[in-house]
């Protein structure tokens, strides 16, 4: 069954809290853990730089490309089981995607903070639906203009959600540190990328 997490003239949010059942989740998130090439990134901030509080891993069709930090990417092939989740959440929900950012949180010192998944690259009709395996985590949303109109949701293993874009316009989300988390938590988050130049950038 799923919830209506946000709905309105302002963008709407799904959430399915057993799209896949906690023991096949545990299994995959295992897969993933050895199987995916994990890379740690720098990130530039306040003229400074970091290490980004998390791994990454990056798939997509052939040709799909991004920038982040003035080098461009190449995506990797799709890992068999990440591609079959593809396909499943495409019929599930109806929507296409040909590029998907997975994140790697080793426990609850690994964070995203506040932003917006709104890049010109990500196709401006699309839907952005992400999928939680592993240690549960809670979720803030922002209302972008609104900053007191708050709502928060905890991701639970094999959950998943679903965003449309005018929600990325008008709401910023983060995935908060959480100390009292010891274990990991893998974010896949599927997306449909415009066929662009690969100097634009697009940004995690």
């Amino acid at each position: 069954m799923k919830d209506v997490i946000i709905q309105g003239n302002y963008g709407n949010a799904v959430y399915w809290a057993e799209y896949i059942p906690s023991s096949d989740a545990m299994t995959l998130f295992q897969t993933l853990v050895n199987e995916l090439h994990w890379q740690s990134r720098d990130i530039q901030m306040f003229g400074k730089t970091f290490k980004q509080p998390r791994l990454i891993a990056w798939m997509a069709d052939k040709g799909v490309h991004y920038t982040y930090s003035k080098t461009t990417f190449t995506a990797s092939p799709w890992h068999k089981e990440v591609r079959e989740l593809k396909d499943q959440i495409e019929h599930k929900t109806g929507y296409k995607f040909n590029a998907v950012l997975i994140n790697y949180y080793r426990d609850g010192n690994d964070s995203m903070g506040w932003h917006r998944d709104n890049e010109k690259e990500i196709d401006k009709d699309s839907h952005i639906a992400s999928l939680s395996l592993g240690a549960e985590r809670f979720f803030h949303f922002r209302n972008f203009t609104e900053r007191s109109n708050k709502h928060k949701i905890l991701l639970r293993n094999g959950s998943l959600l679903v965003m449309d874009r005018l929600l990325q316009d008008h709401w910023d989300h983060q995935l908060p540190k959480t100390k009292s988390v010891l274990n990991g938590r893998i974010n896949l988050t599927f997306r449909l990328i415009k066929n662009i130049s690969k100097k634009n950038e697009l940004l995690f």
